[in-house]
């Protein structure tokens, strides 16, 4: 069993009309409904919550931390993301998924701007799966094609993907890295660019899908622990 713990800063829904009518109860609640299953034991949690409902038992107690953010990165308090921080170094998976890209704690991850290119336009986008044996892609056909989505453009400022999953062309003629994997201390990241507030993407099969094998893979931190600091010889020193 998976423990998952869903981040939204669920703030959209609470002003934006279109917003609230895509998603009534929270991007958070369309999620945990969308990717539920045997595996996985869901929780949600939101920017009002005290100590965003990140406290550290329920980091604890997280295997797979997705977040959801977008006007309210700025609100994040920097000593949760130093909580988060240390649970990835630890070995907790992360998926940050679209506009998370802004976000305090994938900027400190990444340790650049994060920067893109977008335009609101409901420009159709075609994500292409350009590593069809990777675990995240599983299930997946030649592409997921979106009929309306925000367009995110290159150059993304990040570092070198470990991997990079899907790769998306818009309408207006962009191509962005939209599914990437990197790997900081024992915890795996996967970053999924699509899922604009105004549009219903969570609600599409294999984005779900998608989202779904992401959490089963970074919840797989795998291989040894490390032994730091002082180290004593294991063979006598000549002297």
């Amino acid at each position: 069993m998976i423990s998952v713990t869903i981040w939204n800063e669920f703030q959209h829904e609470k002003i934006h009309q279109k917003v609230a009518t895509i998603y009534p109860t929270g991007i958070h609640q369309a999620l945990a409904e969308g990717i539920r299953c045997p595996d996985f034991s869901i929780r949600t949690a939101t920017l009002d919550e005290p100590e965003h409902g990140l406290t550290e038992e329920v980091l604890r107690d997280t295997d797979v931390l997705i977040w959801w953010g977008h006007m309210a990165h700025k609100k994040v308090d920097d000593a949760i993301v130093d909580r988060v921080h240390a649970r990835v170094l630890q070995g907790m998976g992360l998926i940050v998924l679209h506009s998370g890209h802004n976000s305090k704690i994938f900027k400190k991850l990444m340790g650049t701007t994060c920067a893109l290119k977008w335009r609101e336009a409901n420009e159709k986008e075609r994500l292409w799966v350009v590593d069809p044996t990777h675990p995240i892609a599983e299930g997946i056909g030649a592409f997921i094609e979106l009929p309306e989505e925000e367009m995110y453009g290159e150059h993304f400022d990040i570092p070198t993907p470990d991997e990079t999953v899907f790769v998306s062309w818009f309408q207006g003629g962009e191509i962005f890295r939209s599914g990437c994997t990197f790997r900081r201390g024992k915890g795996k990241i996967f970053y999924f660019r699509p899922g604009h507030e105004t549009h219903p993407t969570y609600h599409n099969k294999d984005v779900l899908r998608v989202i779904a094998n992401g959490v089963k893979w970074v919840a797989q931190p795998g291989g040894s622990k490390p032994v730091y600091g002082k180290s004593e010889p294991l063979e006598p020193l000549n002297k």
